[in-house]
């Protein structure tokens, strides 16, 4: 055997001997390397089953977005259809959303042991916004007297109902159903067509006041409005709402919806965005006082619809008194 053989035989030898050496240093590294991530990821378990990742708290929040806003958006065109529509498509799709917000109001009310005329309560409810096409306050007025009439006599006569289910019962349709009519009256406003401009405009600033108040809070919230109530409310949030109703308004007087001035315009602007949030605070106290955290189920993403509607049925009241009161409408 000559001497190159036998050297190349050697030299193959220790090749295929550190080949060993490193497939050996490269395995223990990828074994190490997998028993680190094994280690991490244990370590990161029980956040994991919390859902307390930052992975798992971005997509969360993503998907509560992305149903948020859709369901919001088809709930928006559906009112804005009606209410461009006609007044009668808005007074019965109104009569729909009242009718549904004042059952989540007995639902709610239920819980709490308390024993409404809910049948009762449900019909005045659908009857409301219809008899306001009629735009007649003292007709609403009336009907609301009767109504407490009714109630009377049923409390006379059922000793086992407790003065308690009785006013509950009046207050139902009241908050639910009377507040919201008004959109119904402003839509009955004017005869011609600018009354369903002015009624979505001013859906838009409580619409406007909502949208910017809750992006505000969740990049900019660092100090909470009422933490007992609502825990996610920031006063930065409030703020930025009120700025969005204030700019509808403005736009309102821009664009000569109705001939309003500048200051009454921010005015408005201002009351309507304060008044919109006590209605959404009002709400949550009742939901908190029933250890509920939706009205509902039937909006995905918002809960319920009293939930969608809260500031809906305290700011357009306050809007169309505001108009009225300025002698607008």
């Amino acid at each position: 055997m000559s001497k190159l053989h036998v050297f190349t035989k050697r030299g193959s030898a220790h090749k295929s001997e550190q080949e060993m050496r490193s497939r050996l240093t490269s395995g223990l590294g990828l074994e190490r390397g997998i028993k680190k991530l094994e280690e991490r990821r244990s370590q990161k378990e029980s956040v994991r089953q919390k859902g307390e990742l930052k992975t798992q708290r971005a997509r969360a929040w993503t998907e509560k977005l992305l149903l948020r806003v859709f369901s919001g958006v088809l709930y928006s065109v559906a009112v804005v259809s009606c209410i461009y529509a006609d007044p009668t498509s808005t007074a019965f799709a109104i009569a729909a959303m009242a009718w549904l917000c004042c059952s989540e109001f007995f639902h709610m009310i239920k819980l709490a042991h308390y024993n409404p005329y809910d049948f009762v309560g449900l019909f005045v409810a659908l009857l409301f916004p219809i008899l306001a096409l009629f735009n007649s306050y003292t007709l609403l007025l009336g009907t609301a007297i009767l109504y407490a009439l009714v109630l009377s006599v049923l409390y006379i006569a059922s000793p086992h109902v407790t003065i308690a289910d009785t006013a509950l019962s009046f207050f139902a349709p009241m908050y639910t159903s009377l507040l919201f009519s008004h959109i119904v009256l402003l839509r009955c406003s004017q005869p011609n067509f600018s009354a369903a401009v002015l009624t979505l405009v001013v859906m838009c600033s409580v619409w406007a006041n909502d949208i910017s108040a809750y992006f505000v809070g969740c990049n900019f919230g660092k100090h909470p409005l009422a933490p007992t109530i609502s825990p996610h409310k920031s006063i930065e949030g409030f703020y930025g709402g009120l700025v969005a109703s204030v700019a509808v308004w403005f736009g309102i007087y821009y664009f000569g919806l109705v001939h309003i001035s500048l200051g009454y315009a921010l005015i408005c602007g201002l009351v309507v965005g304060i008044v919109s949030v006590i209605g959404d605070l009002f709400e949550s106290r009742i939901k908190r006082s029933v250890h509920l955290k939706d009205s509902g189920t039937i909006m995905p993403g918002h809960g319920g619809l009293l939930d969608r509607s809260d500031s809906m049925l305290f700011g357009c009241t306050a809007a169309y008194f505001l108009l009225v009161l300025g002698g607008l409408i």
